[in-house]
């Protein structure tokens, strides 16, 4: 049993030295740096066009990548800049508008606090993002070996992910809510249609309607956490996002000790917490699928979307239950299997698109999902599988160049032009010439 990735006879693939050379320039090409008030910010934007901003998450990926790429110092100054407007309470917002006043998209006003509307940049989003921004670090000190870097930063780090404890696990039970789809990163994510009431499968205006109404909601509320969550029109627990912050936690834990911060403990510990609510709450054994959580009653939302696999990369997830999710839903032919692997939802559910669109993240395949299994994969010995995660992804930019994401079936690319997103192909490479090198010693 293994991921096919067959190529055809006329396909014709670019070397990692070419890949890695177009990477670079979009990186560069798309890299700002500027002044605004007493601020020097620094940062890439993931398409010139479309998301011309510095996005929490993305910027994230793009440490990942330059990392990769070995351009450390460039790593430093786009973490550096995504800290400069953070609150005095620790809160960093998933866009940062260093120029722009308002949003490209007028609806997304209501993402702003409502005392930003009249607010001259620059300034910030309520919403949060995937907490990626650990681990990112960690990839910087990993490469550097710079402790200065980290103690600069730590305080800050400790500072946001003190945030996110306090004001996001409402329970108390070591999982994160979001309060809107955006923060999950994946806007359009099929799962969450139950809670927003929408039940037409793809998606069309009624669902941008019932999206930007929670928006209009959260920002009439100004943004009161405590408010929100007692309505509890939109309170979901994200696999992904909580995934992503129990390995962030791990890796800010790891970060303490070797700074010789005395709080390693504590991090740890609310890792520990996060993977264990994590296995109690969001897996379903018959289905062999991690799902989202609705509610205060944290209700199974039972759509296979991609992040069904995502915490089978937590290391205190039992074998059997990580081999009962990678066989049923990656290496057998279900749901999942497409030409080009790993579409964002399974083609067996009703909201299943895998062209272009608005609604985004219904279907079509992105870099991010393969290049997230890959370690995974790579670590627990499945070195042909995560060689043709590789492999898909490399045919997809051969084919279609630096996409947003791509249609699963044709390989299409679609979405935002010169996508740093899928420059984290550089990464993959690395990591399977790393796996492969090991295997031969």
């Amino acid at each position: 049993m293994s991921i096919s990735n067959k190529m055809t006879k006329d396909e014709k693939l670019l070397n990692d030295e070419q890949i890695e050379q177009q990477v670079r320039k979009i990186m560069y090409d798309n890299m700002i740096e500027g002044h605004k008030r007493d601020y020097t910010y620094h940062y890439t934007r993931p398409s010139p066009e479309t998301y011309p901003f510095q996005y929490f998450w993305d910027t994230c990926f793009h440490v990942c990548t330059l990392t990769a790429l070995g351009e450390y110092e460039m790593a430093k100054k786009h973490i550096k800049s995504l800290f400069l407007l953070q609150d005095e309470d620790g809160f960093v917002g998933h866009i940062l508008y260093w120029k722009h006043p308002f949003p490209t998209r007028i609806t997304d006003v209501f993402q702003l606090r409502p005392r930003y509307l009249l607010r001259l940049p620059p300034h910030m989003s309520a919403l949060v993002q995937p907490p990626l921004v650990a681990e990112a670090v960690q990839r910087i000190y990993k490469h550097t070996q710079d402790l200065a870097f980290v103690r600069k930063m730590l305080p800050k780090l400790k500072a946001y992910f003190d945030w996110l404890h306090r004001n996001r696990d409402f329970e108390g039970e070591g999982l994160l809510s979001i309060i809107s789809p955006y923060e999950s990163g994946m806007d359009w994510k099929a799962s969450f249609d139950p809670v927003l009431g929408f039940k037409r499968g793809k998606g069309d205006w009624r669902l941008f309607s019932k999206v930007t109404w929670l928006e209009v909601g959260n920002f009439r509320k100004g943004y009161n956490l405590k408010r929100l969550y007692k309505q509890d029109k939109f309170i979901v627990k994200d696999v992904a996002f909580n995934t992503i912050y129990a390995q962030n936690l791990q890796a800010l834990s790891e970060l303490c000790k070797a700074s010789g911060d005395g709080e390693a403990d504590k991090y740890q510990g609310r890792s520990e917490q996060c993977c264990k609510s994590i296995l109690k709450y969001m897996y379903h054994e018959e289905d062999a699928a991690f799902y989202d959580l609705a509610g205060h009653e944290m209700k199974q939302l039972r759509v296979c979307t991609a992040t069904i696999f995502f915490p089978i990369a937590l290391p205190s997830i039992p074998h059997h239950i990580s081999e009962a999710v990678l066989q049923r839903h990656l290496l057998h032919k279900d749901g999942f299997s497409v030409p080009f692997t790993i579409p964002s939802l399974s083609v067996r559910e009703p909201a299943f698109d895998p062209g272009e669109s608005l609604y985004i993240w219904r279907g079509p395949t992105w870099v991010v999902f393969n290049w997230f299994m890959q370690d995974f994969l790579l670590k627990k010995g499945y070195r042909q599988e995560a060689q043709a995660l590789l492999l898909s992804v490399k045919r997809l930019i051969s084919k279609s160049g630096f996409r947003e994401y791509y249609n699963p079936f044709t390989g299409e690319g679609n979405g935002a032009k010169d996508f740093t997103w899928s420059g984290l192909v550089v990464d993959m490479i690395n990591r399977q010439q790393e796996e492969d090198k090991k295997a031969k010693e």
